[in-house]
């Protein structure tokens, strides 16, 4: 099945100057077919306006490469194994990384677009994962119309906006999935060790690292946050990570909706 939003981005591009043929890519995402060189539509969005925030992660990872290693989030096989009950083929990880997750997916048979507003990260997902096409820049500035995916497996970044942004970037989940579809997103719970620590910036969001503020989400929080969509479940889970500061384990929160 195509992705009905090809057109637009192909529009896009050409607003904005691009020199580089979406083709090979489009094709790849709307299931027609794609190779490692292929996984590219470079210059779609222009991240300028996120500035800061890309910035803060181009150092990041250009300082620690890849900062979660190699192996995909534990949140990323229940996702994979949701997403194939449900009969799902068409999937957006917005905040994509180096690309460890999004090659889960797609080397299980779904077409996958990663959207990275870091260049770095971007980079080295092009080159680990040429099965799937990424997007560099913002997922809130995707056009409207650029596409609509059956599966959105988002791993913790809603709770890297403040309040405005993250009502924003649920509205452009909304958008960007098809009726039926399904999102799967996880997020800092308040179960964090980090939670409350540093400067507060708003109820129940802090800023434990300089340059990285993160809301901490209650059960009651996230499913007000997710209120246009039919939550399906949402609870805790232990995910494990080594970054530098030794092994350690996250209590993140996630939730299963559906776009009714």
């Amino acid at each position: 099945m195509g992705n009905p939003g090809l057109d637009i981005v192909r529009k896009y591009m050409r607003n904005i100057g691009s020199t580089e043929q979406p083709s090979k890519a489009a094709a790849h995402a709307s299931g027609l077919g794609g190779d490692a060189a292929a996984n590219d539509l470079h210059g779609l969005f222009d991240p300028q306006e996120d500035g800061h925030v890309r910035e803060y992660w181009d150092r990041k990872f250009a300082a620690e490469g890849k900062i979660w290693g190699e192996t995909p989030s534990r949140s990323a096989l229940c996702a994979l194994e949701m997403f194939r009950r449900e009969g799902l083929c068409e999937v957006l990880i917005p905040g994509s990384g180096y690309g460890r997750n999004s090659r889960l997916f797609a080397e299980a048979g779904f077409q996958v677009t990663g959207v990275e507003i870091s260049e770095f990260a971007y980079q080295m997902a092009r080159q680990d994962d040429p099965y799937s096409c990424f997007l560099l820049g913002s997922v809130l500035e995707l056009p409207d119309g650029a596409a609509q995916f059956e599966g959105i497996y988002c791993f913790n970044v809603l709770h890297l906006f403040d309040r405005a942004g993250r009502q924003r970037l649920v509205q452009r989940w909304h958008a960007l999935l098809r009726h039926n579809g399904v999102l799967f997103v996880t997020v800092f719970s308040e179960h964090e060790p980090t939670f409350g620590v540093g400067k507060r910036v708003e109820e129940n969001t802090f800023e434990s690292k300089i340059g990285r503020p993160v809301h901490y989400y209650s059960e009651e929080d996230l499913r007000e946050e997710l209120s246009a969509f039919e939550l399906i479940h949402t609870d805790l889970i232990e995910e494990p990570e080594e970054h530098g500061e030794g092994t350690h384990v996250h209590t993140l929160r996630y939730g299963v909706a559906r776009k009714t």
